[in-house]
């Protein structure tokens, strides 16, 4: 299934500017509602479910003999259709 990118935006920021954006969407979901992404003049805003799929993955990218970089990402996912799909599943 080929991937469509609604919204993206890649910044710096510090810790403090991270947990701000971070705390918003944990407001967003505990008071079911939606959420909506804004940056460089595009906006999305999309309504998770009661139980999306939630996803944490660490990881070490970069050339077999160069720098590294380290990433942490968080990711909610769940059916376009607003099937629920199930139970939450973390991995």
């Amino acid at each position: 299934m080929p991937e469509e990118v609604l919204f993206k935006s890649e910044q710096r920021m510090n810790r403090e500017q991270i947990a701000s954006y971070l705390q918003t969407v944990v407001d967003k979901l505990n008071a079911g509602e939606p959420i909506t992404l804004q940056g460089g003049g595009d906006s999305v805003t999309l309504e998770p479910p009661t139980q999306p799929t939630f996803e944490v993955k660490a990881e070490r990218e970069g050339p077999t003999n160069g720098p590294k970089e380290l990433s942490i990402e968080f990711e909610l996912e769940w059916p376009e259709d607003g099937d629920d799909g199930g139970e939450l599943e973390i991995g």
